[in-house]
């Protein structure tokens, strides 16, 4: 990233990931209650016929606070994930730039990325999406199982074991690296075209924040699928239905087709977009505040 320097790495950048995440993840939930609540309906016969439609369902049946359904433990958690994509980021960053110019090659970004994505979806994103997908597909079948975040953890934890809360591990950790891996280096080349070259503009969260957007919104195209898959194996019936997560894609593909890959693409983008520019304008404006009482 334009913004990260030698100065952000080690501790403060856990601190500076935490907070940027459990903010971004507060101001765009609802975003990704529709997304998840879209990926999780039968393509055959769909609940909701849309955004709009899902997200007035929800409100009509449960409330403005339907729309938070599982938001407790996703605010934590995003701070968590971020935690870990800055933390390993900014360290792997500084391991791989050259030592002679101090600059970062465009291959040596894609594999900085890539680690933080496998670092953030063994760490944080696989558990915390889990409990977040089976709360709200809960809420969805009107089952009742849990009546919260926490109260879905302790059952899962006491039903299923830890691996309970790694159901979906695989298609979670190549969506979070491929996402990372694409969205790292792409934020730098946007951010070049849109700040056309001046360096002045890169702590700048306005700049950083648009590169970002963009960046998050072409990075959906290429994890999509593995985020629907995702989404169903981590669903409150993936036991019964799918032996793993290639027999999920499997059947998958047999009974909805290629378009069930894409199931909630749109506001998956949005909310990608959202999440990303945001951290990407918090994360320099956070950094600069910290440094100077760090």
């Amino acid at each position: 990233m334009a913004f990260v320097t030698k100065q952000d790495t080690g501790a403060k950048t856990v601190i500076k990931g935490f907070l940027t995440g459990g903010t971004q993840a507060a101001l765009t939930y609802p975003t990704e209650y529709v997304k998840t609540q879209l990926q999780l309906q039968s393509k055959a016969n769909p609940e909701y016929k849309g955004i709009m439609d899902c997200a007035s369902k929800t409100i009509q049946q449960h409330g403005i606070k339907g729309l938070y359904r599982g938001a407790g433990v996703r605010i934590v958690g995003a701070g968590f994930q971020q935690m870990f994509r800055w933390g390993a980021y900014t360290n792997l960053v500084n391991f791989a730039r050259d030592e002679k110019t101090g600059k970062l090659a465009p291959s040596m970004n894609v594999l900085c990325g890539l680690g933080a994505g496998i670092c953030e979806a063994v760490c944080a994103v696989t558990p915390v999406e889990t409990v977040k997908t089976r709360v709200t597909d809960d809420q969805r079948r009107g089952t009742g199982n849990y009546k919260g975040s926490a109260d879905a953890i302790v059952k899962i934890l006491k039903n299923e074991g830890p691996m309970g809360l790694y159901r979906g591990a695989f298609p979670t950790i190549l969506k979070q690296g491929t996402n990372q891996a694409v969205r790292m280096p792409l934020q730098v080349q946007i951010f070049t075209m849109i700040s056309m070259g001046d360096d002045t503009k890169k702590q700048n969260p306005f700049y950083n924040g648009a590169a970002g957007f963009l960046a998050g919104c072409g990075s959906v195209f290429l994890t999509q699928p593995q985020d629907c898959v995702k989404s169903r194996m981590q669903g409150e019936a993936a036991k019964e239905l799918y032996k793993g997560t290639v027999d999920c894609a499997k059947q998958m593909m047999k009974n909805e087709g290629p378009a069930s890959f894409f199931a909630g693409a749109i506001p998956r983008m949005v909310q990608v977009g959202l999440t990303s520019g945001i951290s990407f304008a918090l994360f320099p404006v956070i950094s600069q505040l910290l440094n100077t009482v760090m």
